[in-house]
Protein backbone atom coordinates (compact mmCIF):
# COMPACT_ATOMS: atom_id res chain seq x y z
CA UNK A 1 0.00 0.00 0.00
CA UNK A 2 1.33 3.44 -0.97
CA UNK A 3 2.29 5.58 2.02
CA UNK A 4 0.89 9.13 2.31
CA UNK A 5 3.42 11.87 1.57
CA UNK A 6 4.73 14.09 4.38
CA UNK A 7 6.97 17.10 3.74
CA UNK A 8 9.33 18.15 6.58
CA UNK A 9 10.63 21.74 6.26
CA UNK A 10 13.45 22.27 8.77
CA UNK A 11 16.79 24.06 8.39
CA UNK A 12 18.49 22.07 11.20
CA UNK A 13 20.07 19.05 9.51
CA UNK A 14 20.16 16.88 12.65
CA UNK A 15 16.53 17.56 13.61
CA UNK A 16 15.41 17.03 10.03
CA UNK A 17 17.05 13.57 9.93
CA UNK A 18 15.69 12.64 13.37
CA UNK A 19 12.13 13.51 12.32
CA UNK A 20 12.54 11.56 9.09
CA UNK A 21 13.61 8.35 10.86
CA UNK A 22 10.88 8.75 13.48
CA UNK A 23 8.15 9.05 10.85
CA UNK A 24 9.46 7.03 7.88
CA UNK A 25 7.60 3.88 8.95
CA UNK A 26 4.20 5.58 8.50
CA UNK A 27 4.84 8.12 5.74
CA UNK A 28 6.81 8.74 2.57
CA UNK A 29 8.96 11.54 3.98
CA UNK A 30 10.13 14.43 1.78
CA UNK A 31 12.73 16.91 3.09
CA UNK A 32 13.32 20.63 2.52
CA UNK A 33 15.72 23.03 4.22
CA UNK A 34 14.43 26.38 2.94
CA UNK A 35 11.46 28.05 1.22
CA UNK A 36 12.43 27.40 -2.44
CA UNK A 37 13.02 23.69 -1.74
CA UNK A 38 9.69 23.48 0.12
CA UNK A 39 7.74 25.12 -2.70
CA UNK A 40 9.37 22.88 -5.32
CA UNK A 41 8.50 19.77 -3.26
CA UNK A 42 4.84 20.89 -2.96
CA UNK A 43 4.56 21.45 -6.70
CA UNK A 44 6.35 18.25 -7.75
CA UNK A 45 5.15 15.74 -5.14
CA UNK A 46 1.86 17.23 -3.84
CA UNK A 47 2.19 16.05 -0.23
CA UNK A 48 -1.00 16.00 1.83
CA UNK A 49 0.67 17.33 5.00
CA UNK A 50 3.79 19.38 5.80
CA UNK A 51 5.60 20.38 8.99
CA UNK A 52 7.13 23.85 8.93
CA UNK A 53 9.75 25.47 11.13
CA UNK A 54 9.11 29.23 10.87
CA UNK A 55 12.82 30.02 11.32
CA UNK A 56 14.20 29.44 7.82
CA UNK A 57 17.28 30.72 5.96
CA UNK A 58 18.50 33.31 5.19
CA UNK A 59 17.43 34.66 8.65
CA UNK A 60 16.51 31.72 10.92
CA UNK A 61 15.84 34.10 13.82
CA UNK A 62 13.17 35.99 11.84
CA UNK A 63 9.79 34.24 11.25
CA UNK A 64 8.95 36.26 8.14
CA UNK A 65 10.58 33.73 5.79
CA UNK A 66 8.51 30.99 7.40
CA UNK A 67 5.30 33.00 7.02
CA UNK A 68 6.13 33.58 3.35
CA UNK A 69 6.79 29.85 2.88
CA UNK A 70 3.37 29.11 4.40
CA UNK A 71 1.65 31.60 2.09
CA UNK A 72 3.47 30.31 -1.02
CA UNK A 73 2.68 26.67 -0.27
CA UNK A 74 -1.02 27.33 0.39
CA UNK A 75 -1.20 29.36 -2.83
CA UNK A 76 0.26 26.37 -4.70
CA UNK A 77 -2.03 23.86 -2.91
CA UNK A 78 -4.87 25.36 -0.81
CA UNK A 79 -5.70 21.90 0.58
CA UNK A 80 -2.22 21.26 2.01
CA UNK A 81 -2.30 20.81 5.83
CA UNK A 82 0.66 22.65 7.37
CA UNK A 83 1.68 21.90 10.98
CA UNK A 84 3.93 24.67 12.32
CA UNK A 85 6.73 23.62 14.68
CA UNK A 86 8.04 26.44 16.85
CA UNK A 87 9.87 27.18 20.08
CA UNK A 88 8.10 27.52 23.43
CA UNK A 89 8.70 31.27 23.50
CA UNK A 90 7.30 31.82 19.99
CA UNK A 91 3.68 30.76 20.54
CA UNK A 92 2.37 34.09 19.22
CA UNK A 93 4.09 33.40 15.88
CA UNK A 94 2.48 29.95 15.77
CA UNK A 95 -0.97 31.41 16.44
CA UNK A 96 -0.41 34.00 13.72
CA UNK A 97 0.51 31.18 11.33
CA UNK A 98 -2.75 29.36 12.16
CA UNK A 99 -4.64 32.57 11.40
CA UNK A 100 -2.72 32.64 8.11
CA UNK A 101 -3.96 29.19 7.10
CA UNK A 102 -1.78 26.67 8.99
CA UNK A 103 -3.67 23.60 10.21
CA UNK A 104 -2.12 23.39 13.70
CA UNK A 105 1.09 24.11 15.63
CA UNK A 106 3.47 22.11 17.80
CA UNK A 107 6.07 23.41 20.27
CA UNK A 108 9.67 22.20 20.52
CA UNK A 109 11.16 19.98 21.83
CA UNK A 110 9.44 17.55 19.49
CA UNK A 111 7.71 14.61 21.17
CA UNK A 112 7.47 12.00 18.43
CA UNK A 113 4.36 10.28 19.87
CA UNK A 114 2.39 13.52 20.21
CA UNK A 115 3.54 14.65 16.76
CA UNK A 116 2.26 11.39 15.27
CA UNK A 117 -1.19 12.07 16.74
CA UNK A 118 -1.27 15.62 15.32
CA UNK A 119 -0.09 14.42 11.90
CA UNK A 120 -2.52 11.50 11.84
CA UNK A 121 -5.42 13.90 12.43
CA UNK A 122 -4.14 16.20 9.67
CA UNK A 123 -3.86 13.31 7.19
CA UNK A 124 -7.39 12.11 8.03
CA UNK A 125 -8.82 15.59 7.42
CA UNK A 126 -6.88 15.90 4.18
CA UNK A 127 -8.21 12.53 2.99
CA UNK A 128 -11.81 13.51 3.80
CA UNK A 129 -11.48 16.84 2.00
CA UNK A 130 -9.99 15.23 -1.10
CA UNK A 131 -12.74 12.58 -1.14
CA UNK A 132 -15.32 15.34 -0.84
CA UNK A 133 -13.77 17.17 -3.81
CA UNK A 134 -13.96 14.00 -5.90
CA UNK A 135 -17.59 13.57 -4.85
CA UNK A 136 -18.35 17.15 -5.87
CA UNK A 137 -16.84 16.47 -9.29
CA UNK A 138 -19.09 13.42 -9.71
CA UNK A 139 -22.28 15.40 -9.02
CA UNK A 140 -24.38 16.53 -11.99
CA UNK A 141 -22.83 19.54 -13.68
CA UNK A 142 -26.09 21.45 -13.23
CA UNK A 143 -25.76 21.47 -9.41
CA UNK A 144 -23.04 23.37 -7.57
CA UNK A 145 -23.11 24.48 -3.91
CA UNK A 146 -26.84 25.19 -3.95
CA UNK A 147 -26.67 26.88 -7.37
CA UNK A 148 -28.34 25.35 -10.43
CA UNK A 149 -27.31 25.86 -14.04
CA UNK A 150 -26.03 23.86 -16.98
CA UNK A 151 -25.64 26.84 -19.32
CA UNK A 152 -22.20 27.95 -20.40
CA UNK A 153 -22.36 31.28 -18.50
CA UNK A 154 -23.13 29.48 -15.22
CA UNK A 155 -20.49 26.82 -15.77
CA UNK A 156 -17.97 29.67 -16.10
CA UNK A 157 -19.24 31.14 -12.82
CA UNK A 158 -18.84 27.76 -11.08
CA UNK A 159 -15.28 27.48 -12.43
CA UNK A 160 -14.39 30.99 -11.21
CA UNK A 161 -15.77 30.18 -7.75
CA UNK A 162 -13.73 26.97 -7.52
CA UNK A 163 -10.55 28.86 -8.41
CA UNK A 164 -11.02 31.92 -6.20
CA UNK A 165 -12.55 30.28 -3.09
CA UNK A 166 -9.34 28.85 -1.52
CA UNK A 167 -7.62 32.26 -1.40
CA UNK A 168 -8.43 35.40 0.60
CA UNK A 169 -8.66 37.51 -2.56
CA UNK A 170 -11.45 40.16 -2.51
CA UNK A 171 -14.19 39.29 -5.02
CA UNK A 172 -16.72 41.58 -6.73
CA UNK A 173 -19.90 39.88 -7.97
CA UNK A 174 -21.66 41.67 -10.83
CA UNK A 175 -25.16 41.05 -12.08
CA UNK A 176 -28.75 42.21 -12.21
CA UNK A 177 -30.98 42.04 -9.17
CA UNK A 178 -32.17 38.49 -8.48
CA UNK A 179 -29.42 36.64 -10.38
CA UNK A 180 -28.09 34.89 -7.26
CA UNK A 181 -25.10 36.99 -6.19
CA UNK A 182 -25.54 36.12 -2.51
CA UNK A 183 -25.74 32.41 -3.37
CA UNK A 184 -22.42 32.78 -5.20
CA UNK A 185 -20.90 34.59 -2.21
CA UNK A 186 -22.05 31.82 0.14
CA UNK A 187 -20.58 29.20 -2.21
CA UNK A 188 -17.20 30.98 -2.11
CA UNK A 189 -17.36 31.06 1.69
CA UNK A 190 -18.27 27.36 2.02
CA UNK A 191 -15.38 26.33 -0.24
CA UNK A 192 -12.85 28.58 1.51
CA UNK A 193 -10.56 27.92 4.50
CA UNK A 194 -12.88 30.29 6.42
CA UNK A 195 -15.87 27.95 6.09
CA UNK A 196 -16.01 27.37 9.87
CA UNK A 197 -16.22 31.14 10.50
CA UNK A 198 -19.32 33.32 10.19
CA UNK A 199 -20.84 34.49 6.91
CA UNK A 200 -22.14 38.01 7.58
CA UNK A 201 -24.25 39.70 4.88
CA UNK A 202 -25.43 43.29 4.74
CA UNK A 203 -27.45 45.01 2.01
CA UNK A 204 -25.87 48.46 1.84
CA UNK A 205 -28.75 49.78 -0.26
CA UNK A 206 -31.44 48.77 2.24
CA UNK A 207 -30.10 50.81 5.19
CA UNK A 208 -30.48 54.62 5.44
CA UNK A 209 -27.20 56.50 4.97
CA UNK A 210 -27.27 57.94 8.50
CA UNK A 211 -27.47 54.42 10.00
CA UNK A 212 -25.14 52.57 7.64
CA UNK A 213 -21.87 53.61 9.31
CA UNK A 214 -23.02 52.34 12.71
CA UNK A 215 -24.37 49.15 11.12
CA UNK A 216 -21.03 48.43 9.45
CA UNK A 217 -18.55 49.64 12.06
CA UNK A 218 -20.55 49.50 15.31
CA UNK A 219 -20.63 52.26 17.91
CA UNK A 220 -19.56 53.07 21.44
CA UNK A 221 -22.00 53.88 24.21
CA UNK A 222 -23.01 57.54 23.99
CA UNK A 223 -21.61 58.00 20.47
CA UNK A 224 -24.88 59.64 19.38
CA UNK A 225 -28.44 60.12 20.60
CA UNK A 226 -29.96 56.71 21.29
CA UNK A 227 -26.61 54.88 21.57
CA UNK A 228 -27.34 53.54 25.06
CA UNK A 229 -24.99 50.55 24.79
CA UNK A 230 -21.79 49.60 22.98
CA UNK A 231 -22.65 47.74 19.77
CA UNK A 232 -20.52 45.55 17.52
CA UNK A 233 -20.87 46.25 13.79
CA UNK A 234 -21.24 43.77 10.92
CA UNK A 235 -17.56 44.03 9.96
CA UNK A 236 -16.44 43.11 13.45
CA UNK A 237 -18.96 40.26 13.70
CA UNK A 238 -17.43 38.71 10.55
CA UNK A 239 -14.14 38.06 12.41
CA UNK A 240 -12.53 34.89 11.08
CA UNK A 241 -15.15 34.49 8.36
CA UNK A 242 -16.55 36.29 5.32
CA UNK A 243 -18.20 39.72 5.04
CA UNK A 244 -20.65 40.08 2.14
CA UNK A 245 -21.36 43.69 1.12
CA UNK A 246 -24.38 43.58 -1.17
CA UNK A 247 -25.21 46.63 -3.33
CA UNK A 248 -21.87 48.21 -2.44
CA UNK A 249 -22.47 50.86 -5.10
CA UNK A 250 -25.03 52.47 -2.78
CA UNK A 251 -22.49 53.32 -0.04
CA UNK A 252 -22.12 57.13 0.30
CA UNK A 253 -18.76 58.67 -0.58
CA UNK A 254 -17.74 59.64 2.97
CA UNK A 255 -18.32 56.10 4.16
CA UNK A 256 -16.41 54.73 1.17
CA UNK A 257 -13.28 56.41 2.59
CA UNK A 258 -13.70 54.64 5.94
CA UNK A 259 -14.38 51.31 4.23
CA UNK A 260 -11.25 51.70 2.08
CA UNK A 261 -9.17 52.37 5.20
CA UNK A 262 -10.47 49.16 6.76
CA UNK A 263 -9.64 47.14 3.63
CA UNK A 264 -6.12 48.57 3.58
CA UNK A 265 -5.32 48.29 7.28
CA UNK A 266 -7.56 45.38 8.37
CA UNK A 267 -8.70 47.35 11.42
CA UNK A 268 -11.67 49.55 12.28
CA UNK A 269 -12.79 52.17 14.76
CA UNK A 270 -16.35 52.09 16.06
CA UNK A 271 -18.43 55.26 15.74
CA UNK A 272 -17.46 57.39 18.72
CA UNK A 273 -14.41 55.23 19.41
CA UNK A 274 -10.69 55.96 19.33
CA UNK A 275 -9.25 52.47 19.74
CA UNK A 276 -8.28 50.57 16.55
CA UNK A 277 -9.83 47.09 16.47
CA UNK A 278 -8.10 44.49 14.23
CA UNK A 279 -10.51 42.46 12.11
CA UNK A 280 -9.52 39.41 10.07
CA UNK A 281 -12.24 38.80 7.48
CA UNK A 282 -12.51 38.19 3.76
CA UNK A 283 -14.62 40.72 1.87
CA UNK A 284 -16.93 39.77 -1.00
CA UNK A 285 -18.91 42.60 -2.60
CA UNK A 286 -21.80 42.66 -5.05
CA UNK A 287 -23.61 45.24 -7.16
CA UNK A 288 -26.19 45.51 -9.93
CA UNK A 289 -24.92 49.01 -10.76
CA UNK A 290 -22.32 50.09 -13.30
CA UNK A 291 -19.47 51.05 -10.95
CA UNK A 292 -17.25 52.27 -13.78
CA UNK A 293 -19.94 54.75 -14.78
CA UNK A 294 -20.36 55.70 -11.11
CA UNK A 295 -16.61 56.41 -10.93
CA UNK A 296 -16.69 58.73 -13.94
CA UNK A 297 -19.63 60.56 -12.34
CA UNK A 298 -17.78 60.89 -9.03
CA UNK A 299 -20.21 58.67 -7.10
CA UNK A 300 -17.77 55.82 -6.42
CA UNK A 301 -14.08 55.94 -5.51
CA UNK A 302 -11.68 54.45 -8.03
CA UNK A 303 -9.24 53.23 -5.33
CA UNK A 304 -12.08 51.41 -3.53
CA UNK A 305 -13.22 49.82 -6.80
CA UNK A 306 -9.80 48.29 -7.43
CA UNK A 307 -9.50 47.20 -3.79
CA UNK A 308 -12.83 45.27 -3.73
CA UNK A 309 -12.59 43.93 -7.29
CA UNK A 310 -9.30 42.05 -7.44
CA UNK A 311 -11.39 39.30 -9.07
CA UNK A 312 -14.68 40.17 -10.82
CA UNK A 313 -17.31 37.48 -11.43
CA UNK A 314 -20.24 38.40 -13.71
CA UNK A 315 -23.45 36.42 -13.18
CA UNK A 316 -25.60 36.41 -16.31
CA UNK A 317 -29.31 37.29 -16.21
CA UNK A 318 -31.67 34.34 -16.49
CA UNK A 319 -32.75 35.37 -20.01
CA UNK A 320 -29.15 34.78 -21.20
CA UNK A 321 -28.78 31.36 -19.54
CA UNK A 322 -30.07 29.05 -22.25
CA UNK A 323 -31.74 25.94 -20.84
CA UNK A 324 -31.42 26.93 -17.17
CA UNK A 325 -34.92 28.25 -16.56
CA UNK A 326 -36.59 24.82 -16.71
CA UNK A 327 -33.81 23.25 -14.64
CA UNK A 328 -34.34 25.91 -12.00
CA UNK A 329 -38.13 25.64 -12.12
CA UNK A 330 -38.05 21.88 -11.57
CA UNK A 331 -35.45 22.22 -8.83
CA UNK A 332 -37.51 24.86 -6.99
CA UNK A 333 -40.69 22.81 -7.39
CA UNK A 334 -38.98 19.77 -5.88
CA UNK A 335 -37.75 21.77 -2.88
CA UNK A 336 -41.08 23.57 -2.36
CA UNK A 337 -43.35 20.54 -2.62
CA UNK A 338 -44.19 19.14 0.81
CA UNK A 339 -45.06 15.59 1.83
CA UNK A 340 -48.77 16.20 1.31
CA UNK A 341 -48.33 16.99 -2.38
CA UNK A 342 -45.40 14.88 -3.54
CA UNK A 343 -46.58 14.50 -7.13
CA UNK A 344 -46.90 18.16 -8.18
CA UNK A 345 -45.79 18.81 -11.73
CA UNK A 346 -45.96 21.45 -14.46
CA UNK A 347 -48.52 21.33 -17.25
CA UNK A 348 -47.17 21.53 -20.78
CA UNK A 349 -48.60 25.04 -21.11
CA UNK A 350 -46.89 26.07 -17.86
CA UNK A 351 -43.52 24.83 -19.15
CA UNK A 352 -44.07 26.73 -22.41
CA UNK A 353 -44.99 29.88 -20.48
CA UNK A 354 -41.90 29.56 -18.28
CA UNK A 355 -39.67 29.24 -21.34
CA UNK A 356 -41.31 32.19 -23.12
CA UNK A 357 -41.27 34.58 -20.17
CA UNK A 358 -38.33 37.01 -20.15
CA UNK A 359 -37.79 36.83 -16.35
CA UNK A 360 -36.83 40.46 -15.78
CA UNK A 361 -36.61 39.66 -12.04
CA UNK A 362 -34.31 36.73 -12.78
CA UNK A 363 -34.03 33.71 -10.45
CA UNK A 364 -35.69 35.53 -7.54
CA UNK A 365 -38.79 36.21 -9.67
CA UNK A 366 -38.93 32.56 -10.74
CA UNK A 367 -38.71 31.34 -7.14
CA UNK A 368 -41.37 33.79 -5.93
CA UNK A 369 -43.79 32.83 -8.69
CA UNK A 370 -43.29 29.14 -7.90
CA UNK A 371 -43.88 29.68 -4.18
CA UNK A 372 -47.21 31.28 -5.02
CA UNK A 373 -48.07 28.60 -7.59
CA UNK A 374 -47.53 25.72 -5.12
CA UNK A 375 -49.98 27.40 -2.73
CA UNK A 376 -52.57 28.43 -5.34
CA UNK A 377 -52.65 25.32 -7.57
CA UNK A 378 -55.99 23.48 -7.39
CA UNK A 379 -54.63 20.02 -8.01
CA UNK A 380 -51.19 18.52 -8.45
CA UNK A 381 -50.65 20.31 -11.75
CA UNK A 382 -49.26 23.84 -12.00
CA UNK A 383 -50.74 25.96 -14.80
CA UNK A 384 -49.69 29.30 -16.33
CA UNK A 385 -52.46 30.97 -14.28
CA UNK A 386 -50.95 29.61 -11.05
CA UNK A 387 -47.66 31.23 -12.07
CA UNK A 388 -49.43 34.46 -13.12
CA UNK A 389 -47.95 34.02 -16.57
CA UNK A 390 -49.84 34.72 -19.76
CA UNK A 391 -49.96 32.29 -22.64
CA UNK A 392 -48.22 34.73 -24.96
CA UNK A 393 -48.46 34.05 -28.65
CA UNK A 394 -45.36 35.06 -30.57
CA UNK A 395 -46.20 37.39 -33.44
CA UNK A 396 -45.53 36.11 -36.98
CA UNK A 397 -42.26 37.13 -38.51
CA UNK A 398 -40.17 36.87 -35.32
CA UNK A 399 -37.35 34.41 -35.71
CA UNK A 400 -35.48 32.74 -32.87
CA UNK A 401 -35.81 32.51 -29.09
CA UNK A 402 -33.81 35.68 -28.34
CA UNK A 403 -36.03 37.80 -30.60
CA UNK A 404 -39.15 36.23 -29.09
CA UNK A 405 -37.99 37.03 -25.58
CA UNK A 406 -37.24 40.62 -26.52
CA UNK A 407 -40.73 40.93 -28.03
CA UNK A 408 -42.29 39.67 -24.80
CA UNK A 409 -40.13 41.98 -22.67
CA UNK A 410 -41.01 44.97 -24.85
CA UNK A 411 -44.71 44.16 -24.73
CA UNK A 412 -44.82 43.69 -20.95
CA UNK A 413 -42.78 46.82 -20.16
CA UNK A 414 -44.74 48.98 -22.61
CA UNK A 415 -48.03 47.77 -21.13
CA UNK A 416 -46.85 48.36 -17.55
CA UNK A 417 -45.54 51.85 -18.38
CA UNK A 418 -48.87 52.77 -19.95
CA UNK A 419 -50.82 51.38 -17.01
CA UNK A 420 -48.68 53.35 -14.52
CA UNK A 421 -48.66 56.51 -16.66
CA UNK A 422 -44.89 56.43 -17.10
CA UNK A 423 -44.10 56.15 -13.37
CA UNK A 424 -40.89 54.10 -13.36
CA UNK A 425 -40.99 53.17 -9.67
CA UNK A 426 -44.51 51.72 -9.90
CA UNK A 427 -43.67 50.03 -13.20
CA UNK A 428 -40.59 48.33 -11.70
CA UNK A 429 -42.64 47.25 -8.67
CA UNK A 430 -45.37 45.73 -10.86
CA UNK A 431 -42.80 43.86 -12.97
CA UNK A 432 -41.01 42.73 -9.76
CA UNK A 433 -37.66 44.11 -10.83
CA UNK A 434 -35.37 46.85 -9.54
CA UNK A 435 -35.37 50.32 -11.06
CA UNK A 436 -31.78 49.94 -12.39
CA UNK A 437 -32.84 46.71 -14.15
CA UNK A 438 -35.88 48.50 -15.65
CA UNK A 439 -33.63 51.32 -16.92
CA UNK A 440 -31.29 48.78 -18.55
CA UNK A 441 -34.17 46.96 -20.28
CA UNK A 442 -35.77 50.22 -21.49
CA UNK A 443 -32.47 51.35 -23.03
CA UNK A 444 -31.73 47.91 -24.46
CA UNK A 445 -35.18 47.58 -26.09
CA UNK A 446 -35.41 51.18 -27.28
CA UNK A 447 -38.61 51.90 -25.32
CA UNK A 448 -39.69 55.50 -24.74
CA UNK A 449 -39.89 56.34 -21.03
CA UNK A 450 -42.88 58.54 -21.76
Amino acid sequence: MEKPKLLIIEDDDDLRVQMKWALAQDYEVLLAGDRPEALEAVRLHQPAVATLDLGLPPAPGDPREGFQALADMLAADPFLKVVVITGQGEKENALAAVRGGAYDFFCKPVDADVLRIVLNRAFQLSRLERENRELQKSLPASSFEGMVGSSRPMQKVFEFIRKVAPSDTPVLLLGESGTGKELAARAIHRLSPRREGPFVAINCGAIPDNLLESELFGHEKGAFTGAHIQRQGRIESAQGGTLFLDEIGDIPLLLQVKLLRFLQEQQIERVGGRKPIPVDTRVISATNADLRKAMTEGRFREDLYYRIGVVNIAIAPLRDREGDVLLLAKSFLQSLTDKNRPSMHFSKKALDAIERHSWPGNVRELENRLRRAVIMAEGNQITPADLELEEVTVRPGIQGLAEAREAVEREMITRALAKNKGNLSRTAEELRISRPTLYELIDKLGISRG
